[in-house]
């Protein structure tokens, strides 16, 4: 007997996402820049509360962040065996090299980094100009954090159950703002008494 199909919902977390994705788009495309790994970031970062968000966005962005600064440093050394840069075998050692680095750094600083810190290693060992490879592991760097931070941004204002504490949340402050007007029309109220007995004498 065939098990039957049932559609998955659109449930808060696809939408924070897709929320946070489109903040990024927005963001870059009105500065002139691809939002491509930003919006990837932002993806990333997601999770289903705030600290499965902060473990998922700190995976990429530090993952990022290692992978970016150890490629620059690797394909620099690769420059100086081969200044003309292109493929040859000199770049497998240093992507054993620079894997072996990489897991050692993700397990000192952030375990969860490998994998994200591994595409970015491995793009700037085999595919980057060689006159941008500094600019590109920057970018990327950048692009990343501010698509994690636009994520955890949407994660912290719109919790699980973000309704209700909303509501909660509006209803306190309604009700400062309230007794606190309060206080105010008081006080402008015995000012004004005050200035009329004054008056009198």
């Amino acid at each position: 007997m065939h098990k039957k199909f049932v559609f998955p919902g659109i449930g808060m977390r696809n939408v924070k996402t897709a929320l946070a994705a489109s903040i990024c788009a927005v963001i870059y495309l009105a500065l002139g820049r691809s939002p491509a790994f930003a919006c990837i970031g932002a993806i990333f970062g997601m999770g289903s509360d705030m600290a499965d968000s902060r473990k998922n966005g700190g995976n990429r962005l530090f993952g990022t962040l290692i992978g970016g600064l150890l490629g620059m440093l690797l394909f620099r050394v690769y420059l100086f065996i081969r200044p003309e840069g292109g493929y040859s075998l000199w770049l497998v050692p240093l992507t054993f090299i620079g894997t072996v680095l990489l897991i050692l750094l993700c397990q000192m600083f952030w375990i969860g980094g490998v994998q994200p810190g591994g595409v970015v290693l491995c793009i700037l060992l085999f595919n980057t100009p060689v006159d941008t490879y500094v600019a590109y592991a920057l970018n990327r760097i950048l692009d990343t954090a501010v698509g994690v931070l636009v994520a955890w941004g949407i994660s912290y204002f719109f919790p699980r159950g973000w309704v209700p504490i909303w509501k909660h949340n509006i209803h306190d402050w309604q009700e400062h703002h309230a007794h606190w007007g309060y206080g105010v029309h008081r006080f402008v109220g015995r000012k004004h008494e005050k200035n009329a007995q004054e008056e009198k004498m």
